[in-house]
């Protein structure tokens, strides 16, 4: 029985809030009903991470029927690639870059991931802090680090909007080893946008990410508790089917 509530759990509450570094995460203000959101998320997609990162289990059109944007306006905000045969990538595509793996492993050390996924497999939070806690470190070869991703390959591409941040350590006794943790952020350089500005751009391209890796799920709630009360009310009348079956017996 144990095993069985684990399972639903899991299943229930995806994970959304686990750091495999143990990092403290965020909370993100996701919202996947607010349409506005996941459009301003789909620019900012489109404008800093499509030109590595591919999303190749998502079409452009389907982004454009779920939102409520036109096919033209989803070509004018996120198509800007040509594809293999030098045609211009169609709305009905998926949504694939031209950057190969050999390309990506000279250039960052490691291939480049789709992350159509990755909020489901990172979760909501994490991608939040994720991309909101990079920091100089000259010891990296981008000179940037990732306090949620330590020795993260990717560069901040988000550098100029956020500005660049140097840490703020503090020093814990563990079992009589000192040790360092980063406690607070310190601006070297602002960026264009103010951190509140910059928060709720994150949290746009966040929710973005969230609708990335389930298109349905809007559907899935909206529908998940009509299910529940038609099990509600299945059961009583079950209930009373097994009694009568039984009434001989007991």
């Amino acid at each position: 029985m144990k095993k069985y509530i684990l399972i639903l759990i899991l299943a229930i509450f995806p994970a959304t809030s686990f750091a495999s570094s143990g990092v403290h995460l965020d909370a993100a203000p996701i919202d996947i009903y607010n349409k506005d959101s996941i459009k301003r998320g789909a620019k900012g997609f489109a404008d800093y991470c499509f030109s590595c990162h591919s999303a190749q289990f998502m079409r452009f059109n389907r982004i454009a029927k779920d939102t409520g944007m036109t096919e033209a306006e989803v070509r004018e905000m996120m198509i800007f690639t040509r594809d293999k045969k030098g045609e211009v990538t169609k709305t009905g595509d998926l949504m694939t870059v031209a950057m190969t793996k050999d390309y990506a492993k000279n250039a960052f050390g490691t291939a480049v991931p789709d992350i159509t996924l990755t909020a489901r497999s990172r979760g909501a939070d994490w991608l939040y802090t994720y991309l909101r806690t990079f920091y100089v470190d000259a010891n990296r070869p981008t000179g940037m680090n990732n306090r949620a991703f330590p020795d993260v390959a990717m560069p901040h591409v988000l550098w100029e909007l956020q500005g660049i941040n140097k840490p703020v350590y503090v020093t814990e006794d563990h079992d009589g080893v000192s040790v360092e943790r980063i406690e607070d952020f310190e601006t070297l350089q602002a960026g264009s946008m103010t951190a509140e500005e910059y928060d709720a751009f994150v949290a746009d391209l966040v929710n973005f990410m969230v609708y990335l890796a389930e298109p349905v799920q809007t559907e899935r709630r909206d529908l998940g508790w009509k299910v529940l009360i038609y099990l509600s009310i299945f059961f009583v009348f079950a209930y009373l089917l097994k009694k009568e079956y039984w009434k001989d017996i007991h």
